[in-house]
């Protein structure tokens, strides 16, 4: 991590991808400026970073990359997976422009680690007090997180939500004790 100081309410956290805003929110509840990225106001693509950001969340969509989602990789084909890469490469070009203090990309285990390498940590909700499972891979320079693990007593419960128009934003959305977790770690 760099030397890069600031007052906490003039640190900026970018949330790119992140839908819901739930891995931003405990910055933003702790005053940090927190500004999330994320279609359909905003296409990371062609996002313009500003100066001096303190942080960087990113949580490209999955639907291409997941293993829980293999089943269809080969229906969709070679265009979707370069989509979807499209979209990891700008999250990580805005890494590389803005050089951020810490930096994490999540996604949930699947094809992206061919293309990003060994994640640096793994993770699953029961690990930070949420009790069901979705084993995650975060990459990126970062503190890690402090465990608070429970009984996955709901299991994989994400996989069996019902179909709906809402489906892919509720398994998406990053839970609450991993995002305050990660917080308390990179504040």
């Amino acid at each position: 991590m760099t030397g890069k100081t600031a007052n906490m309410t003039n640190r900026i956290i970018l949330d790119l991808c992140g839908g819901t805003g739930a891995w931003s929110k405990p910055y933003r509840d702790a005053g940090y400026d927190t500004k999330l990225i994320t279609l359909p106001e905003y296409d990371v693509r062609l996002y313009t970073p500003p100066e001096n950001v303190y942080g960087v969340l990113c949580a490209p969509p999955c639907e291409h990359f997941a293993s829980s989602g293999s089943r269809w990789w080969k229906k969709k084909g070679e265009r979707a997976l370069i989509e979807g890469l499209a979209v990891v490469d700008a999250c990580l070009r805005i890494i590389l422009i803005t050089k951020p203090i810490f930096w994490a990309l999540e996604n949930p285990v699947g094809r992206l680690c061919k293309f990003l390498g060994r994640p640096r940590f793994y993770f699953n909700p029961c690990d930070f007090g949420d009790s069901y499972t979705k084993k995650t891979c975060l990459w990126g320079e970062f503190n890690i997180p402090k465990l608070n693990p429970v009984e996955p007593v709901l299991g994989t419960k994400m996989l069996f939500l019902p179909p709906s128009k809402d489906r892919k934003m509720l398994r998406s959305i990053t839970p609450q004790g991993f995002a305050k977790a990660f917080f308390e770690a990179n504040r």
